[in-house]
C-alpha cells in the first residue's frame, strides 16, 4: 500500500482521530501525514510517514520511539561508527523529544479521514 498526503495506511485497530485541540488518543494520523521537526531529523525526509513512529500492538495505540524507544530509533538513524554512542544519547532523547513533539498538547493535526472505497 502507498503512502501519499490522499492516502495513509494506518491499522484498523487504531483509535478514530480525535478533533482538533482534542487530547492526543494515539491514532497516529499527523505521524503517518509527515513528520514534526524532530521526525525529520530522526527520519531523514520532510514528507510521508515518520520512521521513528511505532505501532503499540499491546496498547493498540501509534506512539513517538523517540520517547517509547530511543535506543531503537537512534541504531536505526545513526551511522555505524557512531552506534557507540546510543546508551549516551537515548536517554537525553527520550525526554527531550516529550518536549519536542508537544506531548500530550492536545491534537494540532487538521486532517480529515475518509475509510477506503471497498474493492
Amino acid at each position: 500500500m502507498r503512502s501519499s498526503p490522499d492516502h495513509i495506511p494506518i491499522f484498523a485497530e487504531a483509535p478514530l482521530k480525535p478533533v482538533m485541540g482534542g487530547a492526543c488518543n494515539g491514532c497516529g494520523v499527523c505521524c503517518l501525514l509527515e513528520p514534526c521537526p524532530l521526525g525529520v531529523v530522526l527520519s531523514g525526509h520532510r514528507q510521508g510517514a515518520c520512521r521513528a513512529l511505532r505501532w503499540d500492538a499491546d496498547a493498540l495505540i501509534y506512539r513517538c520511539g523517540a520517547i517509547t524507544a530511543p535506543r531503537e530509533v537512534l541504531a536505526q538513524r545513526l551511522p555505524h561508527w557512531l552506534h557507540w554512542a546510543v546508551p549516551l544519547l537515548a536517554g537525553v532523547l527520550g525526554v527531550a523529544a516529550l518536549r519536542w513533539v508537544a506531548a500530550g498538547q492536545g491534537c494540532d493535526c487538521d486532517a480529515e479521514l475518509l475509510p477506503d472505497a471497498e474493492p
